[in-house]
């Protein structure tokens, strides 16, 4: 998964994009992040019995430092009106702050960064819908929030099954699972069948591929479940599904190995599921189908 084993959304932006290393301007097309309806915040009291856990240091800031990779709408974007970093997975960490009693101070990355610069302690989590993985679980701890699976979209009558892809070229964010994991798995089980392989077209955001997808330069388009569907909505007109979601895994905020923050993330999150808050979260942005009521840490099972 976008993995973001990850995971995110998008939301189609540039009007050009660069596919496969050429820039296509034909076709130019001009959805826009800004395209999401506001989204109301959902007011979160402090709990001091949950935020008295917290590790000193952060205690002593005041804050958390997150680091986020964006556009991965509905998960995380920018508000072209404000400039500020908004979503669902933004609402989620905003309210487990304030259960913890500090702010959540977001960290613009490159995804692929975000996981080591938690190994390093430069930054205290990631909030960028990746996805808690056995592999991944093996150098960091995942807090689990949510659940995703992979997605494919394609252009509307157009004929695309994700288990008969041989040959065909699909979009993908660089480094998420869809790249890493599963359609390398797709294209080796083509070439021992004999045929040709599939062609994962990899950009650095999300938001490129879905543009690559609209203007025709790839065949479908593989990303999260809520990103898939969330690009659809934004391209009724251009894009459908191809087939159901599939491979469900937890997303998880990374903390580093061993941390006592995550015992107290999932404590801090599990308050707001008990409350209600956390559905409300997930109602606002339309992201209730992958919602769950107890958060696990390192969730995922091989």
């Amino acid at each position: 998964m976008s993995v973001r084993s990850g995971a995110r959304r998008y939301v189609l932006r540039a009007a050009c994009a660069v596919v496969g290393g050429a820039l296509v301007l034909a076709g130019c097309t001009t959805n826009t992040e800004g395209d999401a309806p506001a989204v109301e915040k959902v007011k979160v009291e402090k709990v001091d019995s949950i935020a008295a856990k917290l590790p000193d240091k952060i205690k002593q800031a005041g804050k958390l430092m997150v680091g986020v990779n964006i556009p991965y709408a509905p998960n995380e974007y920018k508000d072209p009106a404000t400039g500020k970093i908004v979503g669902f997975d933004i609402d989620l960490m905003d309210a487990v702050a304030s259960v913890l009693g500090v702010r959540a101070e977001y960290q613009e990355s490159d995804f692929e960064k975000i996981i080591p610069s938690v190994e390093t302690g430069t930054l205290d989590l990631g909030a960028s819908s990746f996805y808690d993985t056995p592999e991944r679980q093996r150098t960091i701890d995942f807090v689990d929030y949510f659940s995703a699976g992979i997605q494919w979209a394609r252009q509307k009558g157009k004929t695309v099954d994700p288990d008969n892809a041989c040959g065909l070229r699909v979009a993908v964010q660089r480094t998420t699972v869809e790249e890493t994991e599963d359609l390398p798995a797709k294209s080796k089980a083509c070439v021992e069948a004999g045929k040709p392989p599939v062609q994962a077209v990899a950009f650095d955001e999300q938001s490129a591929a879905a543009t690559a997808l609209v203007l025709g330069q790839v065949d479908a388009l593989s990303a999260d479940s809520p990103v898939t569907q969330y690009a659809i909505k934004q391209n009724k007109d251009k894009l459908e599904a191809a087939g159901p979601m599939y491979k469900a895994l937890p997303y998880g905020w990374p903390v580093r190995k061993g941390d006592p923050l995550a015992a107290v993330l999932q404590e801090a999150v599990q308050h707001l599921m008990d409350s209600g808050d956390y559905r409300k979260i997930c109602e606002n942005w339309g992201v209730q189908e992958g919602a769950i009521t107890k958060s696990t840490i390192n969730g995922a099972k091989g």
